[in-house]
């Protein structure tokens, strides 16, 4: 043990230099990491930043704010869509549209046929009958595509297209 000591004792000083060399790589390593973070740091604030200045968990609250009125607004389009299909499901969707002459001694086909049906069939049929002197209007209803009454040749056929337009065909 004593010639440990007597070691240490003539190479003190050689000891000390060595450890103060390791002591200042230490302190720069440390200021060059430390010089490294602060650098990142501001590297991710600026990454981080929202446009108006607000840190990281600004943006995520605003954003989530965004995202949560978003889809308030996309219920109440849904429950709005559900009442305009509801009200368009007893829209008129179908228009048949028949002229044809009703006497002989007139001309032009001045007198029509006009369907008016939603998707389910219902509506009505109108009739105008042009003579010379007059005009007259007539209505049937139509309930699932049969009319109340008999019907004519172009009541039929003017049924038959309303009922194909408001199917889409």
């Amino acid at each position: 043990m004593s010639d440990l000591n007597a070691l240490v004792t003539q190479n003190a000083a050689f000891f000390m230099g060595g450890l103060v060399l390791v002591i200042a790589a230490l302190a720069l390593a440390l200021v060059l990491v430390a010089r490294r973070y602060r650098r990142l740091e501001a590297r991710l604030e600026a990454l981080t930043r929202g446009e108006d200045g607000r840190d990281l968990a600004g943006v995520l609250d605003a954003h989530l704010a965004k995202v949560l009125a978003v889809a308030r607004r996309q219920d109440a389009l849904d429950a709005h869509a559900v009442v305009l299909e509801t009200q368009a499901g007893r829209s008129v969707q179908g228009v048949g549209f028949v002229r044809f002459n009703t006497f002989e001694d007139t001309g032009g086909n001045q007198s029509f046929t006009l369907a008016l049906l939603d998707p389910a069939g219902d509506g009505v049929v109108l009739n105008s009958l042009h003579a010379r002197n007059q005009t007259r209007l007539y209505a049937k209803a139509v309930r699932a595509g049969a009319a109340e009454g008999a019907l004519s040749e172009e009541e039929a056929e003017a049924i038959r297209l309303a009922a194909a337009r408001a199917h889409g065909r």
